[in-house]
């Protein structure tokens, strides 16, 4: 009876946070969505519907901090009631307590990395394709899949359909471009082994070009004015919120097939995986800090407790990750090494709390 009610208790302040945090993004997230339309589209409509599409990406990342503060405000509950003190006389310590929510924000974990992940990636994908059908740049394009790099540009009326095999550092290798007319007819076929793209004045090495039955090979260098850059292209593969376990993997597979850094998927996915640890650890934290708190503090300072380990966990969390990309330390170590730490310091008030 009593495992029921805490975990009841639990869960009504976890959606409780999650509705006003939801509440929140929706409206910060609809001013940004009507200001990117207002050039594009008079239709309310369009700026309400991208807001719902984006909004459960946004609150899955701050999931964490939703579990943090409902173990708070859960806590809150029992210490103005007495109910802790209550609970103590049926048997139920602080590290049974602490055990419940434990087992159960993992569960939720799980349950939101199988279910809401997959949901809030199809909804953000479908977001990402109705702002990219909205945007005043949607005639450039470019995909990884399979058949490599493609990448579709315009520059003065002139279509450009570009196909690499890999791609090494600045460098695009077994490259074909393909120019079409206004009309989309093929002007001309460059091919080349290797080509510069460090900036966005492409350098073809030895180009073989095709013009209609007629072929030319030069042995220099060509100059290809467009609008993609290597910096750009890295820029467009970022957005992995939008695909789900099974795309992540696919997409890892063709990125070691062209030779592309593969990093941003593999800490992508090892973020999903420690999802569940960091918000049990996250709720373990916030307990320990209320039960060590007396009744008699006022809520305030509850609440700034939890901002302030909010933003530290947040800033620790960053600066981990960010190691990683650089290369600075493993990229496993990146992505645990905040769960540990956070692990070591709970450990910690775990046998204080269990003192009293």
């Amino acid at each position: 009876m009593h495992r029921k009610y805490l975990i009841n208790l639990f869960l009504k302040k976890i959606l409780l946070i999650s509705l006003i945090f939801l509440s929140l993004v929706f409206i910060m997230n609809l001013f940004e969505e009507i200001s990117f339309f207002k050039d594009i589209s008079s239709n309310i409509i369009l700026p309400i519907i991208t807001t719902f599409l984006n909004a459960p990406s946004i609150l899955y990342i701050i999931f964490p901090f939703i579990f943090l503060i409902s173990a708070q405000l859960f806590f809150i509950d029992l210490i103005e009631k007495n109910e802790l003190e209550l609970l103590k006389i049926n048997g139920y310590t602080n590290i049974k307590i602490l055990t419940i929510i434990a087992s159960l924000s993992f569960i939720l974990g799980i349950i939101i990395i199988i279910f809401f992940y997959n949901f809030s990636s199809k909804l953000k994908f479908i977001y990402l394709e109705m702002k990219n059908k909205h945007s005043l740049d949607d005639k450039y394009l470019a995909v990884i899949n399979q058949n490599g790099l493609w990448i579709k540009d315009v520059v003065d009326s002139e279509t450009f359909i570009v196909n690499a095999t890999k791609i090494e550092e600045e460098n695009l290798k077994n490259v074909i471009i393909t120019i079409f007319d206004n009309d989309f007819n093929v002007k001309k076929i460059i091919s080349s082994d290797s080509v510069n793209i460090a900036q966005n004045n492409w350098k073809i090495k030895d180009p073989l070009i095709f013009k209609g039955n007629i072929s030319e090979k030069l042995n220099k260098e060509m100059n290809l004015l467009l609008n993609f850059d290597i910096a750009k292209i890295n820029r467009l593969f970022k957005n992995l919120s939008s695909l789900n376990f099974y795309q992540l993997y696919r997409l890892k597979k063709d990125y070691t097939n062209i030779n592309y850094s593969f990093q941003e998927i593999d800490l992508h996915i090892k973020k999903i995986i420690s999802f569940p640890f960091y918000l049990t650890i996250m709720s373990i934290l916030s307990s320990i800090i209320m039960l060590n708190i007396k009744r008699n503090n006022s809520q305030i300072s509850y609440i700034f407790i939890g901002i302030l380990s909010s933003v530290t966990i947040y800033y620790v969390n960053v600066l981990f990750q960010t190691l990683g990309k650089n290369g600075t330390i493993p990229l496993d170590l990146s992505i645990w090494m905040p769960v540990i730490i956070l692990s070591a310091i709970t450990s910690i008030g775990l046998v204080r709390i269990n003192e009293k």
